[in-house]
């Protein structure tokens, strides 16, 4: 498969091999053959933008700028952030809305993000950055939602 757009059953976009991307819904996952960024980039442009235009938009609302969470569809509030700059090819994406919890794993040494579906995401990103990431997608989340609200 090579397109894809994200929905609300999107829970993770992450990066195998060269060109690859495994994509995490809630009842299923598959192979693209596209990258996180190309897929990420896709579905901006489905649902009327780009990704440096959501990454704008982003600044614009929050003045973040780095690593910077995007909402992907307005109507449903999709909010996707990397776990590293999109222009490294290990950049993994996730959604916000689906997100249960998420913790380190000592004994693996890992960062784990579990979605309320029960599935577990192991990522090669250390807590600090994940927790940051969260805690930045939750910014534009409250300022996304107040606009709304107007």
């Amino acid at each position: 498969m090579k397109d894809y757009e994200i929905s609300k059953e999107t829970l993770a976009i992450l990066p195998v091999g060269e060109n690859k991307s495994k994509v995490i819904e809630k009842d299923c996952s598959f192979i693209i053959n596209n990258t996180p960024k190309h897929i990420m980039d896709d579905s901006c442009r489905y649902y009327g933008s780009s990704i440096e235009g959501r990454q704008k938009g982003t600044n614009k609302l929050t003045g973040i700028s780095y690593k910077a969470p995007i909402v992907i569809q307005e109507e449903n509030a999709l909010i996707f952030f990397p776990t590293s700059s999109p222009r490294l090819k290990k950049c993994s994406w996730l959604s916000l809305n689906n997100i249960d919890r998420y913790y380190y794993d000592y004994d693996r040494k890992t960062s784990v993000v579990v979605f309320e579906n029960g599935v577990k995401v192991d990522l090669d990103t250390s807590f600090c950055i994940l927790n940051n990431q969260i805690l930045k997608s939750h910014r534009l989340e409250s300022v996304f939602q107040k606009r709304r609200e107007i």
